[in-house]
């Protein structure tokens, strides 16, 4: 078992990287091409070379977050425990505080029938162990991809979900007095959310009539012709968002492609969904608008002028709420009966 051990690094002043096999609640890698973001405030990092201690598998690691106006960078460990930085991610940082697992590895495993109220469909990495959809896949992929992970599959009814409440929050169906829950017609887009993401619920949007949070992952519907399946992992790129607000709290909507859609290339921003999708975007507001009216609620409101706002818009949202779980699973921010595992 390693000692815990202090590197510096030349060049970033600012930034220490706490490596141990110590403590059970520090970050861990565990795929042998694993990957760890960590935040430093110097730019000069992206180009250090560095090598941790020797590094049997599986090795833990923990970021210190930096002071200051601090950049997300992605370390990339191979399996002879050497490390680079490969990119920046963004002006603004983009947090990821706890294990990366490379989704290509990630399993999905169910339990229980579908359509049951013991169902649940957790991850699991390439060693068997759960994790965690929510907190331990990466949000972003550099290049403006995120990765995506789909709870409801297009053209399906039943109301599935991320338990944020359960221990490694599986994907189960949400229910309502004991009754699993159904749209009262099929969503006609894949639907899910982005991880490491979180509408905080303290949080007033002065852009959004002063609406908060609803304490929920940030969802997206992804507008891609195939229909996928509940747990799968898409490489997707931000089109659009919609700021639903539902009973009062806002629900942002972040319309995307996924990367490996034939028409993925053609669309790349709010005007070219309007091209190539002709309808969709008002297609998209007016479903999430009424689809609460059968059972005799009102209909949901949306902010920003009841317009779908542009890419640049719904990849500040998306910087938002990674800040905000950056500060949830940092414990800056009470949790409350949110799970954190």
């Amino acid at each position: 078992m390693w000692p815990r051990k202090l590197l510096r690094f030349p060049s970033t002043p600012l930034f220490s990287l706490l490596t141990t096999l110590a403590a059970p609640k520090l970050d861990h890698c565990k795929s042998s091409m694993a990957a760890a973001r960590v935040v430093t405030a110097n730019t000069a990092a992206a180009s250090l070379i560095f090598k941790p201690p020797s590094s049997p598998s599986p090795f833990w690691i923990s970021a210190a977050l930096s002071h200051h106006r601090n950049l997300g960078f992605d370390y990339c460990f191979n399996g002879k425990g050497k490390g680079r930085v490969v990119s920046v991610l963004s002006r603004r940082r983009l947090f990821s505080c706890r294990a990366l697992y490379n989704p290509e590895l990630i399993q999905v495993k169910e339990e229980g029938n579908p359509e049951s109220l013991d169902y649940r469909v957790f991850f699991l990495d390439n060693s068997g162990k759960k994790i965690s959809p929510w907190h331990d896949i990466p949000l972003s992929l550099g290049n403006g991809a995120f990765n995506f992970i789909v709870e409801i599959p297009k053209e399906s009814s039943a109301k599935m979900e991320v338990a944020t409440d359960e221990l490694y929050t599986p994907i189960k169906q949400d229910t309502k007095k004991g009754k699993l829950r159904y749209y009262p017609y099929n969503i006609n887009w894949n639907y899910g959310l982005l991880p490491q993401t979180w509408e905080d619920p303290s949080f007033s949007n002065d852009e959004v009539d002063g609406a908060f949070g609803d304490n929920d992952p940030v969802d997206v519907v992804e507008i891609g012709g195939k229909q996928r399946k509940i747990g799968e992992i898409l490489q997707v790129k931000p089109l659009a968002a919609l700021a639903m607000i539902d009973e009062g709290e806002l629900d942002w909507k972040i319309v995307a492609i996924a990367l490996d859609d034939p028409k993925a290339s053609l669309v790349n921003d709010i005007d070219d969904v309007e091209k190539h999708f002709p309808g969709t975007l008002t297609a998209i507001r007016d479903w999430f608008r009424d689809y609460k009216i059968p059972d005799g609620k009102p209909a949901n409101k949306f902010g920003l002028g009841n317009k779908p706002a542009n890419k640049d818009y719904a990849l500040k949202v998306i910087n938002e709420t990674n800040e905000a779980w950056a500060k949830l699973v940092k414990r800056s921010i009470p949790s409350g009966e949110l799970s954190l595992v």
